[in-house]
């Protein structure tokens, strides 16, 4: 038997289905919510009992289900179908995101995932457009980077890529040994051997701008190993400065979108997080990009920082004519 955490939910949705689908029989309205024909009768028990202050036959909900065929009546005032939340609906949208950028999805055909993102974009409006700036780097990314990457490893050969580097804002141009390819966290990664950098390197296929297979062999150094991923794409060094932010609820998704060395919950939906930064840049757009869902609060440079340049940014915008 399910909680009642779990029941008011599945009733609010219920009672608008069955006034959506007057007839509905029992088997089937049970299959379409997950639930035994024994549970939705105890469902339909409860509904029958519910209803507007007064209690009285004519302000209850009037429910039959005799013959199998459930009837209902009466229940207006709940028969619009539920919403979802902001934080629903975002989250919601992250998810579909996420899973349009896997590889696996990349060859198959239809635009039903389109088509239902652009969907729940257009209700969720402003929120949708939040959640786009706090999850993806508007870059113009080259659509057959999956495809010549894994050109590269099945013939064996060198990838010359031109990779954009949000932390410093600029186009990089590499070479690199390919060794795998790799989803973390729903992205579709590439992990090989730099010259660059030389050194071994995890590069995200949504920031490649352009790639091509060289006619030169893919030869990492023999101590080259993959990375262990299984606790995600991004390690912060020790000695990386501690940035320590105040976030309001809407700023929430920072301590779930980066890795946090602490996180204390200041009430109210608050949050102060801890996290480690290795590019002063990369903290002052987020910082910018919080406005006043988070404020930087030590140390106490970088916090100046991002109040001069905040006021600097404020000042440029009221001198527009």
């Amino acid at each position: 038997m399910s909680g009642s955490a779990d029941r008011l939910p599945r009733l609010l949705a219920l009672v608008p289905y069955l006034m959506s689908h007057p007839g509905a029989q029992v088997g089937e309205v049970a299959a379409v919510f997950g639930l035994s024909e024994k549970q939705l009768i105890d469902d339909l028990q409860l509904v029958w009992m519910c209803g507007l202050p007064g209690h009285t036959p004519g302000d209850l909900i009037d429910v039959s289900w005799d013959g199998g065929e459930i009837l209902i009546d009466n229940a207006d005032t709940i028969a619009r179908p539920l919403r979802l939340g902001i934080d629903e609906a975002s989250a919601l949208l992250v998810a579909l995101r996420m899973l349009a950028a896997s590889p696996e999805l990349a060859e198959v055909p239809g635009d039903a995932l389109p088509r239902v993102t652009a969907k729940l974009e257009r209700a969720a409006g402003e929120g949708a457009a939040t959640v786009s700036s706090q999850v993806a780097v508007d870059v113009d990314a080259a659509p057959d980077a999956l495809p010549r990457v894994r050109e590269g490893l099945t013939k064996g050969r060198r990838l010359s890529l031109r990779y954009y580097v949000p932390g410093r804002d600029e186009v990089t141009p590499r070479e690199v040994d390919p060794m795998r390819v790799l989803i973390v966290d729903g992205r579709a990664y590439l992990e090989g051997w730099c010259y660059r950098a030389e050194a071994m390197r995890l590069f995200r296929l949504d920031r490649v701008l352009d790639a091509e297979v060289l006619d030169v062999p893919a030869d990492p150094p023999a101590g080259a190993e993959p990375r262990d991923v299984t606790d995600g794409v991004f390690r912060p060094s020790p000695t990386d400065e501690l940035v320590e932010l105040e976030l309001s609820a809407a700023g929430r998704w920072v301590a779930e979108y980066y890795p946090c060395e602490q996180v204390t919950e200041l009430g109210e939906g608050r949050l102060r997080v801890a996290l480690r930064v290795r590019d002063e840049d990369w903290i002052l757009r987020l910082a910018l990009r919080l406005g006043d869902t988070g404020r930087v609060v030590s140390p106490p440079g970088m916090a100046r920082t991002v109040r001069r340049e905040a006021e600097r940014a404020l000042a440029l915008y009221a001198h527009r004519p």
